[in-house]
């Protein structure tokens, strides 16, 4: 079993990498503080891992809620389900809220965590690639509002990350290709090593080999825990991890919730800020090319959607988090590897940007 570590100081908490592990009851058990959870998971994981979940947790009073599946859902409305089940069951401050499923159930679950009464245990067991290598570590957590995508939310830590990756035998190949989407992004931000790897490797990455995978998880995870032990709240470093999203959230919100996946709308949105790179003369037509060539080899989206104008681009990507004081803020690249906060640009460079991605 691979073990890493986020640290931050009396707040670290391991990150577990193997397969089997939902089943090894101690590995749960240890980090559960008090003698009751509230499993959140949806629709989709409930039939799959549910009842094995449930079964870590014998000895312990524990209830489920299961969520409708979809990024649509990821709201204040279904929210409350949460907390109607952590109240019915009149659970405390001691209980432990257990996050089973992707990226909008660690977020949701980990929001209802964050504010339940203040704040009750959290651990997240994500059961696709996506959530396992970006969005279950980090201790970002929250909501999308109709104007703006995770809008509402908090900076929450679990006590411990379970990454089971026989879970992902059971993922559909469109949610395995949106969770290469955030692993090229750590190569392309950080690594250009990685990044050559993954050149040489996706044909194994989406036939799903064991080798393969696992070594992109942790590399991925391992690169995301240095990054967060450095910039929890996202105050520097940390906003690099956000490559394409400023342009991926305005996707998602402008096409509607669901419509594309979060990592398909990140995969466009990395070729956006390479196109925007290329153009600002930080990134070799060469290395484009490149960083486009892999997100189409994951079998992911390299262009904007041919129904969003570029008024609506902008309109949506300046209610984004990144918008400081009036600025918005991009991570461009200065070649592949090298990444940048900025907002050295002019509202031209980002209008041509993005009307030439939706015309390549």
């Amino acid at each position: 079993m691979t073990t890493l570590t986020v640290d931050l100081g009396e707040r670290s908490y391991p990150i577990y990498i193997k397969n089997s592990l939902l089943g090894q009851t101690e590995l749960l058990k240890q980090h559960i503080a008090g003698n009751s959870a509230l499993i959140v998971t949806n629709e989709t994981v409930a039939p799959l891992y549910l009842e094995k979940t449930q079964s870590m947790l014998s000895g312990l009073k524990h209830q489920a809620v299961i969520l409708p599946d979809g990024e649509k859902y990821k709201n204040l409305e279904v929210l409350n389900q949460i907390y109607d089940g952590l109240l019915r069951n009149r659970f405390d401050r001691n209980t432990t809220v257990i996050a089973l499923g992707g990226g909008v159930i660690g977020d949701m679950a980990g929001f209802a965590a964050a504010s339940y009464q203040r704040g009750v245990h959290l651990i997240q067991i994500p059961t696709t690639l996506l959530s396992q290598v970006d969005s279950s570590v980090g201790g970002k957590t929250g909501v999308n509002h109709a104007l703006g995508k995770n809008m509402i939310g908090a900076f929450y830590q679990p006590k411990a990350v379970i990454a089971d990756t026989d879970t992902l035998d059971t993922l559909p190949d469109r949610e395995l290709s949106a969770g290469i989407a955030e692993i090229i992004k750590y190569g392309l931000i950080c690594n250009a090593e990685f990044f050559s790897w993954l050149e040489q490797n996706m044909p194994a990455l989406l036939k799903r080999d064991k080798k393969a995978l696992s070594y992109a998880i942790e590399v991925s995870c391992q690169t995301k825990a240095e990054v967060v032990a450095a910039d929890e709240r996202e105050s520097g470093k940390r906003a690099l991890l956000n490559l394409g999203h400023t342009f991926g959230h305005a996707i998602e919100n402008g096409m509607g919730y669901g419509e594309w996946l979060h990592g398909e709308a990140v995969g466009a949105g990395m070729c956006m800020a390479a196109v925007m790179s290329n153009q600002m003369g930080w990134l070799s037509d060469k290395e484009t090319q490149q960083t486009i060539q892999l997100i189409e080899q994951a079998k992911l989206p390299s262009k904007a959607p041919e129904s969003m104008s570029a008024e609506q681009f902008l309109d949506l990507m300046s209610v984004d988090k990144k918008v400081l004081d009036g600025v918005l803020r991009l991570i461009l690249m200065k070649g592949i590897g090298k990444s940048l906060v900025t907002s050295d640009f002019t509202l031209d460079n980002l209008n041509n940007a993005i009307i030439q991605s939706a015309a390549a």
